[in-house]
């Protein structure tokens, strides 16, 4: 067992991360080496993932910080408070970039939009607020969950936007559009956590019911679901390849493939309940949290399956389009044959809400065009980002000594 341990997943550290009890953190998905967390103490801490003492501590909120996300640059971290209103610093200079209020409640998700002027935000208050963050206010409120919502995700292309809540549904809302796509019900229990495949129309979502489901997003079909696990599902992760799938649950990390359904491996991981996940040099970094301290575990995916050796099975195109039709079409296929978010999509203003209905659009209040305000600027050129090595496993002896520690 501890050599099993000692080949595919490890402690790379446990700490105090703040004075009080932690409440949220993430992981920086672009490198997986930054993390931010957030507490009981109003603060919003900066680390360097495997370094002992925090990078940055930022303050400004005035109630307990309740969600967290970073930017895809990991250059901006986004706060939320339990008393509903949002922050957002700018980390190389250390200040708060904006102070977003608008939400009755306390705020509990977030995400960036992919051309980063754009932050979404899903509320205890069942609403979601788009937010123009060079405006300094909120651009769209999508109403209609009748629940928390517990995540958002902004699609690969910034053209969509999904969100889950305890009442066990999930959302498709068209930013550009201005209105809800569509309900996807299924689920039986709270949806905990969703994922954009990073190509594909293809969304997964992780529930209390314990299962994770696969949606089409052009159908708006079920795809597939998992068989129920011992526990919730707290996360999903895409590989960045595509396929597997990676759940996180209490103690556990499987993966999975969805056409057709089969759990490739499961390791056992002594997370608890793992609050997020990134994955890079081949390795999935997982972090939790309890009372005030932070535990960051590593898996080498390299040692699990179906990386080890075994082929990822490949979905089978039932009906695979001629050449020339998928010319006529216009639009990019994935093996599997669906669209995927390299595709242009047409762009209209967003409609007028409906009157008296409970699923209703806020727009703008000065009518802007959904199409201009979600329309890419251009990709910023960067200096390559530092290639960072992967994470060295503890020696055997380390391994052995921390069990024994165990009471």
């Amino acid at each position: 067992m501890m050599t099993g341990l000692t080949k595919r997943a490890w402690k790379l550290q446990d700490f105090v991360a703040h004075g009080s009890n932690v409440n949220c953190l993430a992981i920086g998905q672009h490198s997986g080496r930054v993390l931010a967390t957030g507490g009981d103490d109003r603060k919003v801490n900066v680390w360097a993932v495997g370094k002992p003492n925090n990078i940055l501590s930022l303050t400004g909120h005035t109630s307990p910080v309740e969600c967290i996300r970073f930017d895809s640059s990991e250059e901006v971290v986004l706060a939320g408070s339990r008393s509903g209103s949002l922050k957002i610093w700018n980390l190389d200079e250390q200040k708060i970039l904006r102070t977003l209020t608008g939400h009755k409640s306390e705020v509990k998700c977030l995400d960036v939009h992919p051309y980063g002027d754009f932050v979404a935000s899903g509320s205890l208050d069942t609403n979601i607020k788009v937010w123009d963050v060079r405006r300094k206010g909120c651009i769209f409120t999508y109403k209609g969950h009748e629940d928390k919502v517990n995540c958002l995700r902004i699609s690969p292309d910034g053209r969509w936007i999904t969100s889950c809540s305890d009442d066990c549904t999930i959302r498709l809302w068209d930013l550009t559009a201005g209105k809800l796509l569509h309900v996807f019900k299924g689920h039986v229990g709270p949806v905990n956590c969703l994922e954009f495949h990073p190509n594909e129309f293809l969304m997964a979502s992780g529930s209390s019911d314990k299962t994770i489901k696969f949606w089409d997003l052009e159908t708006f079909n079920q795809v597939s679901s998992t068989d129920p696990d011992a526990r919730s599902v707290a996360c999903v992760k895409f590989h960045p390849e595509g396929s597997p799938i990676f759940s996180g649950g209490e103690d556990s990390l499987k993966s999975y493939s969805w056409e057709p359904t089969a759990c490739f491996d499961a390791i056992p991981v002594g997370w608890m309940k793992v609050a997020d996940m990134a994955i890079s040099n081949q390795q999935l970094i997982g972090a939790s949290y309890y009372q005030t301290n932070v535990a960051i575990w590593v898996v080498d995916l390299t040692k699990t399956r179906p990386f080890n050796g075994e082929k990822v099975p490949q979905p089978e195109l039932p009906n695979p389009p001629e050449e020339k039709e998928r010319t006529e079409m216009n639009q990019s296929l994935s093996g599997s044959g669906r669209r995927t978010f390299t595709q242009e999509k047409p762009v209209s203003p967003p409609p007028s809400p409906e009157k008296g209905s409970d699923e209703n659009v806020e727009p703008p209040p000065d009518q802007l065009v959904g199409g201009e305000i979600f329309k890419s600027k251009g990709k910023l050129l960067r200096t390559p980002p530092k290639i960072h090595d992967p994470f060295p496993p503890p020696p055997e002896d380390a391994i052995e000594i921390q069990n024994l520690k165990k009471p």
